[in-house]
């Protein structure tokens, strides 16, 4: 539905996960009778999960643990960890910066350039514990140092930006031609960020086996404000399946689709996936793991742009381990823990038995979802309160 701006101007509705709600369907079932794996390439994945590329949410060890609980951590190629040799004394220098000297503070830690010989190493890393190794590298950078990533085992590529097209102009005539290098790569690849129909599809006929939705939802993102651009990931994610859709009935290849930020809490995972999501990157609600390598913060990739920054380091509290806020058992009840039961559960809730059922389910439009008849809760700040 379109509104009026003004008389030169209309604009769509779009919705976030608090705008809407799950619809339970005429059927429960079971959760232990509900599968929540999914294909990605050639991989089988056991829960629909991965670890957002960002350093304070993965390093080697987390990743290695992500991928032991059936997800995927994939690590920043051009972060801490492959610009220096001992990334925890960087990791603690960030972790003590005082909160007004944060942005320049790492914009220093950061100025240190990539060592192509740390990015082998850190995937060796991964691969040696029998895990997927999945990494990420931004479209400037990833001409420079894929192969050393794909000679070093690399298992999943990921292409990660603020926003990726499939038509990047560029007048030094250096654009990526995402089709062209997407057709050379014998790995799956994942690109994103996108929010809208016409981009997701572009994306999804470069030949990528995944698209990133999401542009801005981030706890740690700025880019919203900083930039003015992004969609409500509710409306970004319900765009990108159709568009989804309409390249399956192109080509006959089904694209996933990954909500990329904007979850808190195993009921936005949900919501994510009933949009149309195939699976969920997060990176905050990992970032409160006790192993998280970011001592209680939170920053994204562009935190540390040398010349406009568009992230925060936030504060997280770590309250548990990486498996029980994954996979439980939940000891609060703020829907913060035990994320992939909490959608298992959902599904059963409804009655959906796959990821590619539940994609079906009913949504309604119901901004008091969260708020109807949570008076005590709200006054007390327990709950969803």
């Amino acid at each position: 539905m379109e509104v009026e701006i003004g008389r030169g101007k209309k604009a769509r509705q779009a919705y976030g996960f608090d705008d809407i709600a799950i619809v339970p369907s005429r059927r429960t079932r079971d959760p232990q009778d509900v599968d929540i794996g999914w294909k990605l390439g050639p991989h089988l994945l056991e829960l629909p999960l991965f670890g957002s590329a960002m350093d304070g949410v993965i390093s080697p060890d987390t990743a290695i643990k992500l991928g032991q609980l059936g997800g995927v951590g994939v690590l920043n190629l051009e972060g801490v960890f492959t610009r220096y040799e001992d990334a925890d004394i960087q990791l603690a220098k960030i972790a003590k910066l005082q909160k007004e000297k944060a942005t320049g503070g790492m914009q220093k830690i950061y100025a240190q350039p990539v060592e192509p010989r740390l990015i082998a190493r850190r995937i060796e890393e991964i691969k040696a514990r029998g895990v997927l190794a999945a990494g990420a590298l931004t479209p400037q950078k990833v001409r420079d140092h894929y192969e050393m990533a794909l000679a070093a085992g690399l298992d999943i590529l990921v292409i990660q930006g603020t926003v990726v097209s499939a038509e990047h102009v560029s007048s030094n005539g250096a654009a990526l031609n995402l089709k062209e290098f997407i057709s050379e790569i014998p790995i799956p690849v994942i690109v994103g960020g996108c929010a809208s129909y016409q981009t997701a599809l572009h994306l999804m006929r470069t030949g990528a086996a995944a698209v990133l939705v999401g542009v801005g939802p981030g706890a740690a993102c700025t880019t919203r404000g900083v930039l003015g651009v992004g969609v409500p990931q509710a409306t970004a994610i319900s765009d990108a399946s159709a568009a989804r859709i309409q390249h399956l009935l192109e080509t006959g290849k089904y694209v996933n689709v990954i909500a990329d930020g904007g979850m808190r809490t195993g009921g936005d995972i949900a919501k994510a996936i009933a949009c149309g999501a195939d699976a969920v990157m997060v990176g905050s609600p990992l970032a409160r793991a006790k192993e998280a390598p970011g001592r209680g913060f939170h920053w994204g990739m562009a935190t540390f742009h040398p010349t406009l920054p568009r992230g925060a380091r936030v504060q997280v509290d770590q309250v548990a381990t990486l498996e029980e806020i994954v996979i439980g058992p939940a000891t609060d009840n703020d829907g913060t823990l035990n994320l992939m039961g909490a959608l298992r559960t959902a599904m059963a809730t409804c009655g959906y038995e796959s990821i590619h059922d539940f994609q079906k389910a009913e949504i309604m439009l119901a901004p008091s979802i969260k708020t109807e008849g949570k008076s005590l809760q709200q006054s007390q700040r327990i709950g969803m309160g």
